[in-house]
């Protein structure tokens, strides 16, 4: 890989990694709601500048925009608010390492809409990898390990509507046509209309205005969510997708340092271990079978040379 690559490997994995590190500091000051919502409005914001300076536009079809609102739900709005729920109890390094096992739900949701027809080895091994190290992370035979048996429920479920998501927009959106980029700024769009509807219900928790707090909701939404989605559809065009997935490790690792240094969360070994089954089942997960050999070409027999006279 060139330095170039490399700088935006690092970059993106730095980005991402940081996330759960200021969804942690950002819930001192803003209920998830609040945090979520300022967030995705930000993002889709920054990512649809960018996408109209670029003379993109976002699709009209309602089918398509159906889809996306579900996207939304699935892959914004629901698993960015039960993280943030999570952490208000839970470790933020926790919160990473469960996300890292969204590509096991992934699969899951795959085979109920049909994307996959049979699983194979090392995707059946990936699965149960994947599930034992979830157990080892949550040790709900010891409640104090890695946070509240409440904050575990809420990375767990929101993992799995997350993985669901990409299942589903491989499914229902891929292959329309539709930038990549105005994609992401249509389902941000979309995330941030079904959380101002829920905010009557949901967001009029009175807000504790912290500097560090504010800072950390700007960040998540300005560079975590819009220069990050930039920033990474960079890394699949420029490097490839093979390159890009490598993110999920690297982001896993960064978020754990910055829990383990900036926030003093104590890890104990269940997560060390459970961490690192849940890296190499995502890893047995994205392994792509070896294409079927081909068949050998029928020997043609070559005809004697003929007898001198």
């Amino acid at each position: 890989m060139s330095k170039a690559t490399y700088a935006r490997l690092a970059a993106l994995s730095l980005i991402w990694g940081s996330v759960f590190l200021w969804i942690k500091i950002a819930g001192y000051g803003f209920s998830p709601v609040q945090m979520v919502l300022i967030r995705l409005a930000l993002g889709a914001v920054v990512i649809l500048a960018i996408g109209y300076a670029k003379g993109l536009r976002l699709p009209k079809d309602p089918a398509t925009w159906g889809h996306l609102t579900v996207a939304a739900l699935l892959g914004n709005a629901v698993p960015w608010t039960l993280y943030a729920e999570g952490e208000i109890a839970g470790s933020s390094s926790v919160a990473a390492v469960v996300n890292g096992s969204a590509p096991i739900w992934t699969l899951a949701a795959a085979l109920l809409l049909g994307q996959e027809k049979r699983v194979s080895a090392f995707k059946a091994g990936g699965v149960l990898l994947g599930l034992g190290g979830t157990a080892l992370i949550a040790s709900p035979w010891n409640a104090a390990s890695a946070g509240t048996g409440w904050s575990i429920l809420c990375f767990v479920l929101g993992s799995i509507s997350f993985g669901a998501s990409f299942a589903y927009m491989g499914r229902f959106l891929v292959g329309r046509g539709i930038p990549p980029l105005m994609l992401a700024g249509g389902q941000l769009s979309a995330a941030t209309v079904l959380l101002l509807a829920a905010f009557p219900f949901l967001g009029l928790q009175s807000v504790t205005w912290r500097a560090d707090s504010v800072i950390s909701v700007l960040v998540l939404g300005v560079v975590c969510t819009g220069f990050a989605a930039l920033l990474n559809f960079e890394l699949i065009i420029k490097d490839g997708p093979t390159v890009a997935s490598t993110v999920t490790y690297l982001m896993t690792a960064v978020a754990v340092v910055l829990g383990a240094v900036v926030l003093r969360e104590p890890l104990g070994w269940t997560v060390w271990l459970g961490a690192v089954a849940v890296l190499v089942a995502t890893g047995l997960l994205r392994r792509k079978p070896r294409p079927a050999a081909e068949p050998a070409p029928e020997a043609v027999p070559v005809p004697a040379p003929a007898a001198a006279d």
